[in-house]
């Protein structure tokens, strides 16, 4: 049923209450045995793993006899990324399945010869690659309040091309094979997928799913164009939203620092592994004297790894697993955390009738101030939800892993749906959390309340849900391009050495491997779009919950006046018949 007019609503609730008090209270016990392990790692552990590099006999790097060889070499580094995992972690530590031996030096010194004209990349010089990023970023946003309309058609009209050009060359290639009587009947079936390309039928199929496609994309733009320009006005205040409250764009800095410490916590704990010492469980390497003086001159003893059977080791288990969670628990209360301020303060500029006039002194700070005094359960709940499921994820990723010589394919085939119907469960839980979020910020009211109430709203309108979402990640896909290309191009031309000069206390750096300062650049630039533009996304989703609520709430009369903007009135063919204080001043 849609949602009643309430006189008393003004934007989102001050006068609220404490919600799902019993899930805060689990979660801040939660955290203090969190702290618990934190301070048995620390107690219990050996700095040394975490100071000095151990070789493949667990000998460390650095101290002692070994002083003279204080790096490590990996023979095959990217084992180490592709064969780990974070129940791995937890069982055995960090280890990597390849040799590492000490050495004295790395083997590709970066030590350069003088007189070569290459010198050490300078540090100002990355940085202002990502502080056009920066700039690029927050300009897409703030433009978007003039240029959204064209650039969504000509988007749109450029994937229509895409698609057209596309239909075009299938057509080309299947007449040419037509014409030469290549079938698929005289190929047969192989294995070898690069010969279908050579028959008339594979581009013929790829023609007629291209011509699908451009014709329901036709017909969208035929059928569902007012909802596009909704959801083009959306983007419009979104951007005069974020202009209002610039502070806004500079809260994902926040997050950040926030996950850095959820993260590195969990890393402390992690890498710093208290079974090395705690209750004497290493295997010492020491042969007995008699064994060293027998007829075997030749026996060694070859350290083999730690002991991973006993009481001790089974606790220390747990309480790395413990640990997982408490990195899943935090990390997803953060990002929740973020989402519910950035909702409140975007609420408030919605419900401001006079814009910029009623918007509140500090939305966002109030809004961060009431979320955590208000609503920290509600936020461990959704987070918790959220954390079961990536848990039983990366449990069946573990599963699959140890299992993969053994396997199948019917066992393959089960483990790849688990994993599918995980994923998208994954999915779904986020989408109902971001937008309870929204209606928790709102209104106040619990988590399960507010996702029921979100998603009862949104299966109402669900074509303009749709539409809004499409239109929102074409838009958003192609300012991340633009901004992580533009970056991309300008790095490469400045680590090239291909710019003349950029004044006198700048110059061009000349390096024997320029693509790494290029992909770093690349990555800082999509890091920095992405926490910009989902800032610009929240704002979205929020503005876009508030107004199917104004449609349903209010019907444009003095009592019950419309908050939405004017090009949204016009869009839908409504209009204000008068404001809230007409009533009063006729009083």
């Amino acid at each position: 049923k849609p949602a009643k007019y309430d006189p008393s609503f003004r934007g989102p609730i001050r006068n609220r209450s404490c919600t799902d008090i019993i899930c805060c209270v689990l979660f801040f016990v939660f955290i203090l045995g969190y702290i618990a392990v934190g301070i048995l790692a620390w107690v219990y552990g050996d700095p040394k793993q975490v100071l000095y590099p151990r070789n493949s006999t667990g000998a460390y790097c650095g101290i002692g006899e070994n002083k003279e060889k204080p790096y490590l070499l990996y023979f095959n580094i990217f084992s180490c990324v592709l064969n780990t995992n974070i129940i791995a972690i937890a069982q055995n530590g960090l280890t990597c399945p390849t040799p590492q031996v000490r050495v004295w030096g790395l083997p590709l010194s970066l030590d350069l010869p003088p007189g070569s004209g290459y010198q050490p990349l300078s540090m100002p010089s990355a940085p202002s690659a990502l502080g056009v990023a920066l700039v690029l970023s927050l300009l897409f946003i703030l433009l978007l309040r003039l240029v959204a309309g064209p650039l969504v058609f000509v988007l749109i009209i450029g994937v229509l091309g895409v698609l057209a050009y596309g239909i075009y060359h299938c057509w080309e290639e299947y007449r040419v094979l037509r014409d030469k009587g290549a079938s698929i009947s005289q190929l047969g079936f192989t294995t070898n997928l690069s010969a279908y390309r050579n028959v008339q039928e594979t581009w013929l199929a790829a023609l007629i799913i291209l011509a699908v496609l451009e014709g329901i994309l036709l017909l969208m733009l035929i059928f569902l164009r007012q909802r596009i320009c909704i959801a083009i006005a959306l983007l419009k205040e979104a951007s005069r939203a974020v202009g209002y409250i610039m502070s806004t764009m500079f809260y994902p800095l926040v997050t950040f620092a926030l996950l850095l410490v959820c993260i590195a916590y969990w890393a402390i704990i992690a890498l710093y592994p208290f079974h090395t010492s705690w209750l004497g469980t290493r295997l010492l390497c020491r042969p007995p004297q008699e064994q060293v003086n027998s007829s075997c001159p030749g026996l060694m003893c070859v350290f083999q790894g730690y002991r991973s059977t006993g009481l001790a080791q089974r606790s220390l288990f747990n309480l790395q697993i413990y640990a997982v969670l408490g990195l899943f628990w935090t990390i997803n209360w953060v990002l929740a955390l973020g989402q519910c301020v950035l909702a409140g303060a975007f609420a408030s500029f919605y419900w401001a009738f006079h814009k910029p006039r009623d918007i509140p002194t500090f939305p966002l700070g109030s809004a961060f101030l009431r979320t955590l005094r208000y609503h920290t359960g509600s936020l461990a709940f959704g987070a918790l939800i959220l954390t079961l499921v990536q848990i039983a994820r990366v449990i069946l990723e573990y599963i699959d892993h140890k299992l993969r010589g053994a396997q199948n394919p019917l066992t393959r085939c089960i483990l790849c749906c688990f994993k599918c119907c995980l994923w998208c469960l994954e999915k779904f839980i986020k989408f109902l959390n971001r937008n309870a979020y929204i209606m928790i910020a709102i209104y106040g009211k619990n988590f399960c309340v507010s996702a029921k109430n979100a998603f009862m709203l949104l299966m109402r309108n669900i074509v303009r849900v749709v539409v809004l979402d499409k239109v929102t990640d074409l838009l958003l896909f192609f300012g991340k391009l633009l901004v992580v290309g533009g970056v991309g191009v300008l790095s490469f031309f400045f680590f090239t050495g291909r710019i003349p000069g950029l004044g006198k206390n700048f110059e061009n750096p000349q390096l024997n491997y320029y693509w790494l300062p290029i992909m770093v650049s690349i990555l800082g630039a999509y890091l920095i779009a992405s926490g910009f533009f989902s800032v610009f996304g929240m704002c979205v989703d929020t503005l876009f919950l508030c107004f199917l609520e104004d449609l349903e709430r209010n019907d444009g009369s003095a009592d019950r006046p419309y908050y939405m903007s004017k090009s949204l009135l016009k869009i839908l063919g409504k209009k204000n018949k008068g404001t809230p204080g007409d009533k009063k001043r006729k009083k």
